[in-house]
């Protein structure tokens, strides 16, 4: 069979099968004809229509159903818009959002680890705590000095363990006498035989 006439046969094949799909949907030759004529007719038609014109009916059709009524910065200024190019500004942007801690340079992790470190140390209930905290800040202290990972130098200070936790104690004395001169003070308890008394 030469090339043109297996695809004449394909195409007698192809016929046949539509035909009997026809056949068996219920509807007759001519109105599928019809059909198929249809689709071309709008296939065409899309065809004949460029991309601007495509994108600006869908944009009016969007802005008719309402779908740019709630954006985000609808009658503000886009942030950053004016600011010089930042080749990590969607890093920052995600780290801002989310509001992810724990990455960055070493030195500034431990500057605003050292900022918060009081109040860290006053959430804890013994002195054991306190001192785990402070030693485990001061060896990571000491290890971001030893190691040449570039980035800002490193310029926080270690903790001297017994003058925090002295200071610790301060803190924790002054809250407790907070607390003790906010409560108030408790009802003098009657005896229980002139509770009884008072029954009858």
């Amino acid at each position: 069979m030469s090339g043109g006439g297996g695809s004449a046969f394909r195409r007698r094949v192809e016929r046949a099968a539509e035909l009997r799909s026809i056949r068996a949907s219920g509807s007759t030759v001519q109105e599928n004809d019809e059909l198929s004529a249809a689709e071309e007719e709008l296939r065409q038609k899309r065809a004949a229509v460029d991309d601007a014109a495509k994108a600006e009916y869908l944009i009016r059709d969007a802005m008719a159903q309402g779908k740019f009524d709630n954006l985000k910065y609808a009658g503000k200024p886009v942030p950053g818009l004016g600011e010089v190019y930042d080749p990590d500004w969607w890093v920052k942007g995600l780290l801002q959002r989310e509001n992810i801690t724990g990455l960055g340079p070493t030195a500034i992790l431990l500057r605003t680890e050292d900022a918060a470190l009081d109040d860290r140390l006053d959430e804890q209930f013994s002195e054991k705590q306190v001192r785990d905290i402070l030693a485990d800040f001061n060896t990571r202290v000491i290890d971001a000095r030893r190691q040449l990972q570039g980035g800002p130098p490193v310029v926080t200070r270690t903790r001297d363990v017994d003058a925090e936790l002295a200071r610790w104690r301060e803190r924790r004395a002054a809250l407790a006498a907070a607390a003790a001169a906010a409560a108030p003070e408790p009802e003098p308890r009657r005896p229980w035989w002139r509770r009884l008394g008072s029954r009858g």
